[in-house]
């Protein structure tokens, strides 16, 4: 009964709750170890939404706000509604005069929980695109990025704003207008250029700065002022771009041997959020950052030009031996912050064999929603599809991305909002529901979400304010989730999303609390914890203790034993597969950064930080599936399953390998498959590919799409993500499936352990 309300639940709402069932106090609450805490996608596709172009009706106390839906209760005689987070009653405005049971407004019917209205009196602004293009790159990979780049102008709407900054030594911002010459305004690369100078030397934005109040966000632009020299409609400027783009050669700046390229990605950044700022502040946009290495000149270098001295390793980060890391974060966050507060979005594609500093980059990406690609090569097939899928389209002919938003919660006065993790930045606005203790971004009611897709998900954690002994109102409590976003077509909307959750009697509610517990959900939203703990400056280890402590308190709390006896301990139905899903994800590249390097780390997390529940449960425990001549079945995600007769295909996220084993791979050598009267097993190689296929074509970022044997070199992706029940120590006992030399624990002796902690009384 609970999976599908679970499942029906995100499909229609495209909202989780760690627990479905609320406890009612404080107390209780923090006794379930797990926090009350939603995984809410708030632009979740949705075919049946009708088309609703009339402001939302808001609740008229001052500290509410909350939007009128069918949870609220409605007086159709004297024409009033009683709000059900503040119980106020409103009346309805004249434009609803004709309502009644007969004749309600859309937002009353039980299946519009979630709806969408169109704001009619916002001016329709297009989406600016502004690409920031890295010169210090050879000519086949520049090449391949021109092509990339002109190819995406084909995709973007006919009235998207364009412009093109290109860097090296020095940056180059490029004049798009029909000018008689064509013309670029050429910045020093080792001078950090504040928003003022910018605006003054390119001659942006001036009027609207003079009439504008100090500290107050900037007014949203006037068709009238829209057009100016440096970013000027895709339809117009299309020819003289890919002129500007074909003529594009490598920077100029001579690169003595010894030394790397002088790459001046700070100075080029900020002047692409100086100049967005000036010319449309609070509207859509994107800039495009393309990488090919790492900045080694001017404010936010991360590395000097000597090639003797490698970029920094998360040894170094360890040691504090970063020379150049804290003062470049702390550059890369201001910018962060200034293009958040404007709505503007900064992806970052970077393309390169070495590292080219992600690692202090990130909150461009993680603060603005912007995209973060980490590649090898610009001419790779994975860059450009990936590149590619960035402007897809919905089936009305829109692009799949969002801009500007801003998500505010409302909630029932029991619980209050401790915080969120995600693609955004606080909105600072407080009220009444704002919890004491603060989760990830808290201290605030509403948050910026400059850029959003279809499965962009955000983690708001909650906290049960209710004491003890005092009853809570009604048997509901209520959350409502107000999404205000700029859409791909330029219209203003606000999705509104209302749900209800049961609160659990004080005295027999701890089994409607267990029954109501998602364990998929709280794996995420416990994985983004624990992972938001290792970025505050939190040792590796301490975090592993953390998650460790967490799941022994929980097993106490809801398991079934007699005390100090470990064979007594019954997980209950709801509980099973929690514990193994924190095995993997302590085994994971979220937590153990071995053999990654900082930026592959901040990719990682960043992807964990905002994807959809299902999708961050794949990267913690992969899903591996088995294809023999019995048929194809998922299988355990266990050395057992690795056996001479089958294919794997193996799902991590990230990649996505086809394994053959021992047997299948000897045949394919012989050529078994090409021979007529073995079709069967030709059909049988190529359906794993198949399969693989219809992976790669619906995700985003593209996975690396692997093709390796038993005993193949890059095995080692497989192996490093399986169970290792068998291991060197123990393979002798084994009952077939490959050994893995590895000295980790296995799930199960880790689940031993578990046990006998769980039921000793003082773990």
């Amino acid at each position: 009964m609970w999976k599908d309300f679970i499942e029906s639940q995100e499909t229609k709402e495209g909202v989780r709750f760690s627990w479905n069932v609320w406890p009612s106090s404080r107390i209780e609450a923090t006794r379930m170890v797990v926090p009350v805490a939603a995984a809410f996608t708030p632009l979740k596709k949705r075919d049946d939404l009708p088309p609703i172009c009339y402001e939302p009706l808001k609740c008229t106390q001052s500290q509410c706000g909350a939007i009128l839906n069918p949870l609220c209760q409605v007086d159709y005689r004297s024409k009033m509604w009683v709000c059900c987070f503040c119980f106020q009653r409103n009346p309805f405005p004249s434009s609803y005069a004709s309502i009644s049971e007969q004749s309600q407004p859309a937002e009353l019917f039980p299946q519009y929980s979630t709806i969408e209205y169109t704001i009619m009196r916002q001016q329709n602004m297009p989406p600016v695109f502004l690409f920031v293009v890295d010169t210090c790159v050879d000519e086949e990979e520049l090449s391949a990025l021109k092509e990339s780049i002109t190819m995406s102008l084909t995709l973007m709407p006919a009235n998207a704003l364009v412009g093109l900054i290109t860097f090296g030594r020095h940056v180059h911002v490029h004049v798009l207008a029909n000018e008689v010459l064509r013309k670029q305004y050429v910045f020093p690369g080792h001078k950090d250029q504040t928003a003022k100078s910018v605006q003054e030397y390119l001659g942006v934005g001036l009027k609207a700065t003079q009439t504008q109040m100090p500290g107050q966000a900037a007014p949203a632009p006037q068709p009238g002022q829209m057009n100016n020299r440096f970013l000027q409609p895709v339809q117009e400027c299309e020819i003289m771009l890919v002129d500007i783009l074909t003529d594009l050669r490598r920077d100029p700046w001579p690169v003595s041997s010894g030394k790397r390229p002088l790459r001046a990605t700070g100075s080029a950044l900020s002047i692409a959020v100086g100049l967005l700022e000036a010319c449309y502040p609070n509207t859509g946009a994107r800039i495009m950052t393309f990488l090919g290495g790492a900045c080694s000149v001017g404010p936010g270098m991360v590395v000097d030009d000597d090639l003797r001295r490698p970029i920094r390793s998360h040894h170094d980060i360890e040691k504090d031996n970063c020379k150049y890391m804290k003062k470049a974060i702390k550059f890369y966050e201001a910018l962060a912050k200034r293009s958040s507060d404007n709505g503007h979005i900064i992806d970052l594609y970077a393309c390169a064999l070495d590292q080219v500093g992600l690692h202090e980059m990130k909150y461009c990406s993680t603060y603005t929603g912007g995209h973060m690609v980490l590649g090898d090569s610009f001419q790779s097939s994975l860059f450009r599809t990936t590149f590619q899928r960035v402007f897809a389209r919905d089936e009305k002919g829109n692009l799949e991305m969002a801009f500007n938003g801003t998500l505010e919660v409302k909630t029932s006065r029991e619980l209050k909002i401790a915080g969120a993790l995600g693609p955004c930045v606080s909105a600072n606005e407080k009220g009444p529901n704002v919890a004491e203790t603060e989760i990830g971004i808290g201290n605030t009611t509403k948050w910026k979400m400059c850029g959003l897709g279809p499965s962009t998900t955000v983690a708001i954690f909650f906290e049960v304010a209710n004491q003890q002994g005092s009853d809570i109102p009604g048997t509901r409590g209520h959350v409502q989730f107000i999404t205000r976003y700029q859409h791909a077509s330029g219209q203003t909307r606000v999705r509104v999303t209302t749900v209800a959750r049961n609160w659990a009697d004080a005295q027999t509610g701890q089994q409607f609390i267990s029954l109501g517990f998602d364990q998929e959900a709280a794996a995420v939203l416990m994985a983004r914890l624990a992972v938001n703990r290792s970025e505050t400056d939190q040792d590796g280890t301490d975090v592993l203790r953390w998650v460790d402590r967490m799941l022994i308190r929980l097993c106490q709390k809801f398991g079934d034993f007699t005390p100090n006896d470990p064979n007594s301990y019954r997980f209950h139905d709801t509980f099973t597969l929690y514990p193994q899903f924190m095995f993997h994800l302590r085994r994971s590249q979220f937590l153990q950064v071995f053999n990654n390097s900082p930026d592959e780390t901040s990719f990682y997390r960043c992807m964990l930080n905002r994807e959809t529940v299902t999708e961050c449960l794949t990267m913690i425990q992969p899903v591996l599936c088995s294809y023999s001549f019995q048929g194809v079945e998922p299988v355990m995600l266990d050395t057992s399953s690795i056996q001479p007769d089958r294919i794997l295909l193996l799902d991590t996220f990230f990649h996505v390998l086809i394994f053959l084993g021992e047997t299948m791979a000897a045949w394919k050598r012989e050529g078994y498959h090409e021979q007529e009267e073995y079709a069967v097993f030709k059909e049988l190689l190529q359906s794993p590919v198949d399969d693989a296929q219809d992976i790669l074509a619906t995700r985003f970022p593209i996975p690396r799409y692997v093709e390796t044997e038993q005993g193949g070199s890059q095995a080692r992706f497989l192996l490093s993500k399986v169970n290792p029940s068998q291991t060197h120590n123990n393979a002798l006992y084994g009952d077939g499936g490959a050994p893995v030399l590895t000295d980790d624990v296995s799930l199960q002796v880790f689940m031993e352990h578990l046990k006998k902690l769980a039921v000793t009384s003082n773990a």
